[in-house]
């Protein structure tokens, strides 16, 4: 089976594997966030996920992504490689040593680290590409939901961003899937709505050094 060759020093795209990794582990903790699965103790599926394929597969995307030169996506990558390994730990380690009646506010905390970083990373992705950009507006509209579900305790709102978060999974693997696809056939087959950035701000030169999809 032969490959497509790259020039001498180029490297493949990182991108898609790290929207998989970050998909595919989103996809499976929303999956019980939503309660489609109610057996809360099979949650501790997550737990390799997220060491493994979104811990350790988004955190290899950003390290490639710093060596493109791309800032947007080393960011992006790294840090939310980053954020499945610290759930990791704080779901094993963490959460099961606090008090019962007080942790959701460490959790709920968190959350809001999170869904800070989400929105302003959300605003960036105004420079990237459409299917980037839905990615980020639904996990900020993901993190604000747990979060808030967390500090009011409600069961309910819970359910609600772990839908919320299965939608993320569903535009994360369609960015990956596209991005894998078009690399495969050299050619776009999939749209990623592309300069998107330039529709919604008046055009001031030319393309952000560092954001690109």
């Amino acid at each position: 089976m032969s490959t497509p060759t790259t020039e001498s020093g180029m490297i493949a795209d990182p991108g898609p594997l790290g929207l998989a990794a970050f998909a595919g582990t989103t996809f499976v903790l929303s999956v019980f966030n939503a309660n489609l699965i109610t057996d809360q103790k099979l949650v501790a599926v997550v737990l390799p996920l997220a060491l493994f394929y979104g811990g350790l597969g988004q955190l290899l995307a950003g390290m490639w992504e710093f060596r493109k030169g791309n800032t947007f996506g080393a960011t992006a990558f790294t840090s939310y490689g980053a954020f499945w390994l610290a759930y990791a730990a704080y779901a094993k380690y963490v959460a099961p040593g606090l008090p019962a009646s007080t942790a959701h506010q460490a959790t709920g905390l968190f959350l809001l680290m999170w869904a800070v970083f989400t929105v302003y990373m959300a605003i960036a992705a105004t420079r990237t590409t459409g299917a980037i950009l839905a990615v980020f507006v639904t996990l900020a509209a993901t993190f604000i939901v747990l979060c808030i579900a967390e500090f009011a305790q409600s069961p309910n709102t819970a359910k609600a961003g772990g839908w919320i978060g299965l939608v993320t999974a569903a535009c994360a693997w369609y960015a990956s899937f596209a991005g894998v696809t078009n690399s495969t056939y050299q050619r776009p087959v999939l749209p990623v709505f592309p300069n998107i950035g330039e529709r919604l701000r008046p055009h001031r030169g030319g393309p952000v050094a560092g954001v690109h999809a």
